[in-house]
């Protein structure tokens, strides 16, 4: 996996984790000004990333399904190769 997006979108994933975690956090570790480098912005394009905000409470970032699908899918690779000696 040579694409830094890619890797940085894993990050991501990894980091909200299982359960929802505000937005303001998320924001502030997580969005960049930088195009060379739109990791929320590409996680959420992918549909990766779910929003909520429930009335009167703070707004929330989770991992949909297919986030963790990609995230299954990816760790299964890095794990094959990882044994396989790649």
């Amino acid at each position: 996996m040579s694409d830094p997006i890619e890797a940085l979108i894993l990050d991501l994933l990894e980091w909200v984790g299982p359960g929802p975690r505000p937005y303001p956090d998320v924001i502030e570790a997580w969005r960049t000004s930088c195009p060379r480098l739109p990791v929320w912005e590409e996680a959420n394009s992918r549909g990766y990333l779910a929003h909520s905000h429930q009335p009167g409470g703070i707004a929330q970032v989770a991992v949909t399904d297919a986030g963790f699908a990609h995230l299954r899918a990816t760790r299964n690779i890095r794990m094959s190769r990882h044994r396989a000696g790649a």
